[in-house]
């Protein structure tokens, strides 16, 4: 009989030196449950994989719990830090599959790949020896191959439009950065506009290289960009919320049933105290992204405009396994300055109906009316300086609200993003025309104030659409999405010729939350 396995936990978060102590009794449940594996994997009538039965009860213990706590295998703990973490190896190009070939939309800035001469609209069709053009490949396959660690080779054979013959080229792969800043610009002189994507390890460092950046061309005002961001780190969203506060302030701090009280505090030194500020929410902005809302909003320093947040308010800390599968356990919540803890109501073990929030919240009407938003009498709070009325137990609800208008996507229009109409007609019309746009627009404010999509282009999305039995239901369905359809393509090229900034400049002057923010600092 197999010998009794204990199991010795590190926990590797807020406190490096905490460890789990394990004891166990005759009644232990630890007892009882080693029991039952020993029993089945001993005794049961056929053979069992003991590491999936491991997996499986600790999953069934996590289902018990909030919605937050999670299992991940070690797969899946690698692919949920790369966009925290900052960085992952490869070989540095942004790419999108056009039918079924890799085509590169951008290589990284001073990358592996543009170092060796790799540029956008290249094909890659073999990774060493394997083709990967043509086979249909999976987008995962075609990822593994690419990547590897640091220092090591990957033979390309690229494809190039206008050259006959095929292209060699040898990457050393490196480390590549991810950036968690969306977009950096001036939306209007004196007013700087930041979006980020989610708080992870390098954000912080980013945020100050955009304030930099931005006062540098004249930046007062700023628009700080959380809708969708569904948080990460919370040293991360502490360090940012420190760039708008006053020495001391307190920023958030967290508790729990055998977490102490931990605070928060301003250090004084941020580089933004003066100014106004405006802070974008909608109901995926979460966790973190709430954090510094809220700290903003509590202490009177900006102004929060948009729809409801996610409501996020359970502090997570990760366990790290032996095998590099990872615990995340919820062990306190956050409050924000004023004292509200803004998680929204939850039952243990039924994630199904906290799932559907955001769908639920569309059918009550919250997203399109502010009057159907409740709040509890007793969740109210006040603001620190000016003594305004917020709430607690739901979210944070903005000072501004801004409809959902749901006209914007009709049908037609979802339909065909679902079936990738749009993406992959943008990359043919991007790949024919880049050099002709790039040569026609020597930058980007000339092709933000003079391009518009040819109607051709619009034409054949619509004739590719009618392959998928994809058709408006009449013409005022057409006519009602042709406008935002064209605004989308406009963006789609912009990124493609620039980055993101250049995509979101193009969308914010559309984007009803970022006009109300606007019109609330002019």
């Amino acid at each position: 009989m197999k010998r009794i396995l204990l199991l010795l936990v590190c926990f590797t978060a807020l406190t490096a030196s905490a460890q789990l102590q394990i004891h166990m009794g005759e009644d232990s449940p630890l007892r009882k449950l080693q029991i039952a594996e020993l029993a089945i994997s001993n005794l049961y009538v056929d053979s069992v994989n003991e590491s999936k039965l491991v997996e499986d009860a600790i999953r069934g213990m996590i289902e018990k719990l909030d919605p937050h706590s999670s299992y991940s295998t070690p797969k899946e703990v690698k692919a949920m830090n790369e966009p925290l973490t900052g960085n992952f190896e490869g070989i540095g190009i942004q790419y999108q599959m056009m039918e079924d070939t890799l085509m590169v939309i951008q290589p990284v800035t001073n990358g592996p790949s543009e170092k060796v001469g790799i540029i956008a609209g290249d094909r890659i069709v073999n990774v060493n020896d394997t083709v990967i053009a043509g086979v249909q490949m999976k987008n995962e396959e075609i990822m593994r191959r690419l990547r590897g660690p640091k220092g090591t080779k990957v033979h390309l054979t690229v494809m190039r439009p206008g050259i006959s013959d095929l292209l060699k080229f040898v990457v050393i792969r490196d480390k590549i950065p991810v950036k968690s800043i969306d977009a950096t610009y001036m939306i209007r002189p004196g007013i700087g506009f930041i979006r980020i994507g989610n708080f992870g390890a390098t954000t912080h460092r980013e945020f100050q290289e955009s304030l930099q950046k931005l006062q540098k061309q004249g930046m007062k005002h700023l628009i700080l960009d959380l809708q969708e961001n569904g948080g990460g780190y919370l040293q991360a969203a502490v360090n940012i919320a420190n760039e708008f506060l006053n020495k001391n302030d307190l920023l958030v701090y967290t508790e729990g049933r055998r977490s102490q009280r931990t605070e928060y505090r301003a250090s004084g030194d941020g580089m933004f105290r003066n100014g106004k500020v405006v802070v974008l929410v909608d109901g995926y902005t979460a966790s973190a992204a709430e954090i510094v809302t809220g700290a903003i909003q509590d202490h009177d320093r900006g102004m929060v405009v948009g729809r409801r947040s996610f409501g996020k308010g359970l502090v997570q800390r990760p366990i790290e396994l032996p095998d590099g599968s990872m615990i995340r356990l919820t062990v306190a919540h956050y409050f924000t300055p004023s004292g509200r803890c803004i998680q929204k109501p939850y039952t243990k073990g039924e994630k199904q109906d906290y799932a559907m929030d955001i769908v639920n919240r569309l059918k009550r009407g919250e997203l399109t009316n502010a009057d159907s938003i409740h709040f509890v009498d007793s969740l109210k709070y006040y603001t620190l300086k000016k003594h305004r009325v917020v709430y607690g137990g739901g979210g944070i609800m903005p000072d501004e609200f801004v409809p959902l208008d749901t006209t914007i996507y009709t049908r037609f229009h979802r339909e065909l993003a679902a079936k990738g109409v749009i993406i992959s007609s943008n990359l043919r019309y991007v790949d024919k025309h880049r050099a002709m746009l790039k040569k026609e627009y020597k930058d980007f404010e000339s092709y933000k104030q003079q391009f518009d999509i040819p109607q051709d282009v619009i034409d054949r999305i619509v004739k590719e659409g009618e392959k998928q039995n994809i058709k408006p239901k009449d013409e005022d369905e057409y006519q009602r999405t042709i406008p935002y359809l064209k605004l989308q393509l406009k963006a789609l090229v912009a990124r493609d010729l620039w980055d993101m900034s250049e995509y979101f400049s193009i969308f914010n002057e559309r984007n009803a939350i970022v006009l109300k923010a606007l019109e609330m600092i002019q």
